[in-house]
């Protein structure tokens, strides 16, 4: 018998930097980790698995792998290997340069998986070497490990070569990949029928990626692939997930998967219509008595994550309920830690002929910001293109977790280019 956690996307390191108590955020990821780390202790498991993305961003902070290993020192002293594979988030793209998963293993913290290729394209499992912390196959306690990262959107092409390279029996594969139809990621997928081989190598295929828990089974209704989804909140969006990790006990080849719920940090997405509203006091007004009333009631005494979309025609410029007055007054109702706040209202005016114009803030925003662009003669062949840019720019930072080096990135990617970066970003 054999029992191991299997855990994904833990995401260290993020925050907001946009908020005056960042740090609190900034540990709940490592609080999360903590407390999957003493499970782990607490059930003598045999190993831990982390299918990726234990990083929220390749070029993560000194202060964010000085707390990881404090984190991760008790499955040191335990004795209890933690086997990883690399995500898309914790991909380091300047390679001439060791990255934080590489030097984690090198220290011993975890047990970094990563296959190597041959001169043919295919897929070489190498033994694992704590010596210097690479290899691509472990094996304990009679069960073959065998790990592969984050390998982009033809992850389904790969999956023959994966499994012509593997020979061995009571085999488990740590794969950072999503299953369409089950994962919500957009980018990052294979198709069901496109893993379905892999049910013929390995016993347990361990994944990552998506941020919501999910089984595949084969046709037969035999279960073979396993995601446990995120077991913090990352994203707005994943409120309704359920969040854990597996606690997996295997014998002869069959594995028993056990959802351990864990205990997010409480978020709400809500939407406040405030149609038909004359001014902006009456909105605001509008605004308290709807967001008292849907406020979830706990007894959480950690701050709300809330992300407020605002809809509905209104008679007064949009810009006149502006986004400080409104986290003002949800400092008086919640306190909440952080706060994300999308206007979609649209103002309603009349042309000459008397017939309702409906103008959304969006709208007004690029035409704002067009005529400023515009006004330089230099800037005018590039003025949708900039508009762009800085609306980008703008939502990013209003998110609040982005990067100094992401910002600067993408003053050279175009607006279409950006598009895509953003969805392959989202988880």
């Amino acid at each position: 018998m054999i029992t191991f956690l299997h855990t994904a996307d833990i995401h260290l390191g993020k925050t907001y930097r946009t908020v005056t108590d960042e740090v609190e955020r900034y540990e709940d990821f490592f609080c999360m980790l903590g407390a999957i780390v003493s499970d782990a202790i607490t059930e003598q498991v045999n190993f831990v698995l982390i299918a990726g993305d234990l990083f929220h961003t390749g070029q993560i902070l000194p202060r964010t792998f000085a707390r990881t290993i404090e984190i991760l020192q008790p499955l040191k002293s335990a004795g209890i290997p933690c086997i990883a594979v690399e995500g898309n988030h914790d991909w380091i793209h300047r390679r001439d340069s060791i990255s934080w998963m590489e030097a984690l293993s090198q220290m011993g913290y975890i047990c970094l998986l990563r296959p190597s290729r041959t001169e043919n394209g295919g897929y070489r499992f190498d033994k694992f070497y704590p010596e210097n912390g690479s290899g691509g196959h472990i094996t304990i306690n009679g069960c073959n490990i065998y790990g592969l990262g984050y390998i982009g959107t033809q992850a389904g092409n790969h999956v023959a070569r994966i499994c012509e390279a593997v020979t061995t029996e009571n085999n488990l594969l740590l794969f950072h990949v999503g299953i369409w139809t089950y994962s919500p990621v957009e980018i990052g997928n294979m198709q069901p029928n496109e893993a379905l081989p892999l049910a013929e190598k390995f016993d347990y295929v361990a994944l990552g990626h998506g941020h919501k828990p999910y089984v595949i089974a084969t046709p037969e209704g035999i279960n073979y692939a396993f995601n446990p989804g995120a077991p913090e909140r990352v994203n707005f969006g994943e409120e309704k997930y359920d969040k854990g990790y597996y606690l997996v006990t295997g014998e002869d080849g069959i594995y028993r998967h056990e959802f351990r719920p864990t205990s997010p940090r409480p978020m709400l997405v809500a939407t406040i219509n405030l149609d038909g509203s004359e001014n902006a006091d009456q909105a605001l007004e509008s605004f308290r008595n709807q967001i008292s009333t849907i406020l979830p009631r706990t007894d959480d005494s950690r701050r709300l994550l809330l992300e407020i979309r605002l809809t509905g025609r209104v008679a007064f410029h949009p810009f006149e309920l502006g986004r400080e007055r409104l986290r003002l007054m949800l400092d008086e109702i919640c306190m909440p830690l952080h706060v994300e706040i999308k206007n979609h209202l649209s103002l309603v005016t009349r042309s000459g002929d008397g017939e309702d114009i409906k103008r959304s803030l969006t709208e007004i925003e690029r035409e704002v910001l067009g005529e400023l662009i515009s006004a330089n003669s230099s800037f005018k062949g590039r003025k949708d293109e900039l508009v762009s840019l800085a609306l980008s720019i703008r939502d990013q930072i209003m998110k609040g977790d982005v990067e100094g080096e992401e910002l600067l990135g993408l003053l050279s990617v175009s607006p279409r280019r950006h598009e895509d970066t953003k969805e392959s970003n989202n988880e």
